[in-house]
């Protein structure tokens, strides 16, 4: 884990020059310590984080740009440019990017968990199941989808 030191963090620069693939998402880590960790997201239109579950972790998603539709504790919701998406621990969430045009947002998380470690696991992991798989390992558990009916 790195330590956190003063400094300016440019624009579309990251840790390490790390980018991640996540189910055709780009994330850039931006900042990771033991206690939080954030990071740069674009979500090209018709992608999404399926709704999930971080027991032990605090989320948050500062909306840079654009417009996500969201499953909230098994509500709708929708956020846009200058919002602010709160995800407390325990409640599951889904973000879903429906709008025809790319989102870009700043998450973070806190504490860090397991979730740095996940993402370098599951980068160009085409596979949903396996990311499934490999999630429930790391603190994330993903909900299976809802019944049709």
């Amino acid at each position: 884990m790195h330590n956190m030191t003063a400094g300016v963090t440019p624009v579309g620069a990251g840790i390490d020059d790390i980018s991640w693939n996540i189910l055709g998402q780009t994330y850039i880590p931006k900042q990771v310590t033991e206690s939080s960790f954030s990071w740069h997201a674009t979500f090209p239109p018709d992608t999404f984080v399926p709704p999930h579950i971080h027991p032990d972790q605090d989320e948050f998603i500062y909306m840079l740009d654009g417009h996500f539709d969201l499953m909230l504790d098994g509500q709708d919701a929708g956020a846009d440019a200058g919002d602010l998406i709160r995800l407390p621990r325990g409640i599951p969430h889904g973000i879903f990017n429906k709008s025809g045009k790319p989102v870009t947002c700043l998450f973070w998380v806190s504490p860090t968990g397991g979730l740095w470690d996940l993402f370098h696991k599951i980068s160009n992991v085409p596979d949903p199941g396996e990311v499934v798989r490999l999630a429930a390992e790391h603190g994330v558990n993903f909900l299976p989808p809802p019944e049709e009916g």
